[in-house]
């Protein structure tokens, strides 16, 4: 190779270029047959390369290309400390998340167990309240059986007092009879002794009459007070269904407000549930932009990283032309790979 040796001026051809004819003329800076990608020649190549260059801002010179190419590591390793902060900031929303879930799950169930409560002492309620009028009921028929008892005792009363007035009348009858016996002893001796007899007969009938009125007054007596207790048990029965009445008036006011509060809770809930839904769709966004930021991030770090290899290999082939040839054109990218870059740039 000698230092007259000139070269196609793309970076990635570099083929060695015919002398001029014997009759001189401009010397060649491209290859005039070889063709590209699409059928482009290496002085459309060169074009795209310089265009790419120019709308990374870049020179064509390899200083301020490997200047350039430091410039964009740097942006990339300024992404870094975004992107870690956007992912810790992810993980605390998503733990916020199950957070509130948590919360809105035990709010439910302690809803529930109050709601079961609630219906547990309403049974309660209902059950003794049924006990208890059942004792009521039984309590009237008592007092009903009693008021009838009390009844025929007056009336068996009544009927002995008015065996006992016609005793009594009779012993009057008698009496008189033996007075006028005594007046007529001697001449109705049979009718005083008759009448003696009836005395008698009339004397054990008024006691009988006594026996049987004494035995009828305390069977009202007896009858009475068993009215009285069956009244008191009625009215003590009356003030226990009153105050069982009113708990369960009062046990179905705390169902009430219970169904309310689990109301309340549900649509608590449910309002908890769709902010949960949108944060959510928030965390999918972020975490969207956070693997996008990261791929990117990535991407740009492999195409800097592939852009140094190259830069070196093109330095290393600038210092090999600079030792073989008076003026070594410069290093340059392919003009996809320049393109490629300044899109992901640009994004």
């Amino acid at each position: 190779m000698t230092d007259t040796v000139v070269r196609c001026g793309y970076s990635r051809c570099r083929a060695e270029l015919p002398p001029p004819g014997p009759q001189g003329g401009r010397p060649r800076s491209f290859c005039r047959d070889t063709r590209w990608e699409q059928g482009r020649t290496c002085a459309q190549m060169a074009r795209a390369e310089r265009e790419a260059l120019g709308a990374l801002g870049l020179d064509t010179g390899t200083g301020a290309f490997a200047l350039d190419a430091d410039r964009l590591r740097e942006h990339v390793g300024a992404l870094a400390g975004p992107v870690a902060e956007l992912s810790g900031a992810l993980t605390a929303v998503l733990d916020r998340l199950d957070e509130i879930e948590r919360d809105a799950l035990a709010a439910t169930e302690s809803a529930r167990a109050g709601a079961a409560e609630s219906d547990a002492a309403r049974r309660q309620a209902d059950t003794a309240r049924e006990t208890a009028e059942r004792r009521a009921r039984e309590a009237d028929r008592a007092a009903t059986e009693a008021r009838q008892e009390r009844a025929e005792a007056v009336t068996r009363a009544e009927e002995a007092a008015a065996t006992a007035l016609a005793a009594t009348e009779a012993l009057g009858a008698a009496r008189q009879q033996a007075a006028d016996a005594v007046a007529a002893r001697d001449a109705a001796v049979a009718d005083a002794r008759e009448a003696r007899d009836t005395a008698a007969t009339a004397t054990r009938d008024r006691e009988a009459a006594v026996l049987t009125a004494r035995t009828a007054e305390h069977e009202r007596d007896a009858a009475l007070a068993r009215a009285d207790a069956a009244t008191r048990d009625r009215d003590r029965l009356d003030a226990d269904l009153t105050a069982l009445r009113a708990d369960h008036a009062a046990v179905v006011a705390d169902r009430a407000g219970l169904v309310e509060t689990v109301v309340e809770q549900r649509s608590r809930l449910a309002a908890q549930h769709d902010l949960l839904t949108e944060a959510r769709a928030v965390a999918e966004g972020l975490r969207a932009q956070h693997e996008n930021a990261r791929t990117a991030a990535e991407e740009l770090t492999r195409r800097l990283d592939d852009t140094r290899r190259e830069r070196d290999g093109l330095a290393a082939e600038r210092d090999r032309l600079r030792a073989t040839a008076p003026e070594p054109g410069p290093a340059r990218m392919h003009p996809d790979d320049l393109a490629a870059l300044a899109a992901a740039v640009r994004g």
